[in-house]
Parts: structure tokens; sequence; C-alpha cells
């Protein structure tokens, strides 16, 4: 195994024209006139349940590098990540969700509070009809809840900011139907059966 990369980040890059290309006939997804994204596969880079970044099996220390991978993160309709950069792209593994929310602020009150979460990487988004959360049912039995961070990429809450937004949730009639949930940019986000194990 190589050793971990410092920070540096020419240790660590998408090679440049390297792999195998697409045919001019694949859709690229960009306009016409512009040369296809150069497929280099696996990077062999993943991101970890935590949120922890790791190339070739160590761990990416150093924040502001991960940030900048992070800055070029995409998701393809198929479910997989991408790193894309305007020349070329290579894939990620993500275990879960490629962000975690490690803090949460409110403002206002009611119908009218904002939620707003901080991620791991500094990232900030407020719960609203275009950055929704949501709450699914893990393996296990115990809720797993997330937020819309960009489009495709998403953010789990850490347990603690579940506990605190599930503090601040209250029972509304919806659609005829009473349901425990959270207000915030103007939208009402169910968390589940408040009895649930967070």
């Amino acid at each position: 195994m190589e050793n971990p990369p410092s920070g540096n980040s020419s240790e660590i890059q998408l090679p440049q024209g390297r792999g195998p290309r697409r045919s001019p006939g694949a859709k690229s997804g960009r306009p016409p006139g512009h040369r296809p994204l150069a497929e280099l596969g696996d990077l062999d880079m993943r991101i970890a349940r935590d949120g922890t970044w790791y190339y070739r099996g160590s761990p990416i220390n150093r924040i502001p590098l991960v940030k900048l991978f992070a800055s070029v993160l995409r998701r393809e309709d198929d479910g997989s990540y991408w790193l894309v950069t305007p020349a070329e792209r290579g894939r990620v593994t993500v275990e879960d969700a490629p962000f975690i929310a490690v803090a949460l602020d409110m403002q206002g009150q009611g119908r009218d509070q904002r939620l707003i979460f901080r991620t791991n990487l500094d990232e900030i988004v407020t719960a609203s009809p275009d950055r929704p959360l949501r709450v699914e049912t893990a393996a296990d039995g115990t809720p797993a809840p997330y937020i819309l961070v960009r489009p495709g990429l998403e953010a789990r809450l850490a347990r603690p900011v579940f506990y605190e937004l599930a503090e601040l949730g209250q029972e509304e009639e919806i659609a005829g139907e009473r349901q425990f949930g959270v207000w915030s940019g103007g939208m009402f986000f169910p968390l589940g059966d408040p009895g649930d194990e967070c």
C-alpha cells in the first residue's frame, strides 16, 4: 500500500488524458461540439459511511483536499458516483451518503421556521422544497435520515443531529392524516413514528 496522501493536491489527481474515451456517438451529457470526457474507470477512492474519504485504502486527512474532490463529485441516474472535471471523470465508491450533517441551527418558529444544516465539509443547506429532508428505515429498523445537499448528493444526518431534529418535531394533520415531523422553508417533512428509536 502506498503512503497516505499528505494533502498535496499533486499527489492525488485525475490522470490527464489517460484511459479510454467514449465513442463519438456515446452520450456524454455535454453540448454538441465538446470533446467527450475521458473515462478513467474506478479511481480506487471510497467515501465511508462516517464521511471519511479514502484513496487506495488510506484516509485522506487534509480537509481542503477532500473539499476539492467533493466540489467535483456528481451522481449519475443509475446511482453511481463520479469525480467529474471538464476533461475527464472517474468512479468513486460511496458506502452510504457522501456527506454527513453534523450541526443543526433553527431560525424562526412554526411554519415559518428554517432548519439549517452544516455538513462535515462545511456546506450549509436549509431544508426546503428544493432541499428536502427524508427519513428511510434502515435494515435494522432504525430511522435513516437524509437531506439533499446538491442535485443527486445527500447528507446523512448524524445521530445527535437527528435527535435534536426530533425534539423540534410536532404532529400535524397532512392530507387528512396525523403525521409527526418538522416545518422548514414552508414545507412539512415527516420524520416517522415519534416512538421509533433513533
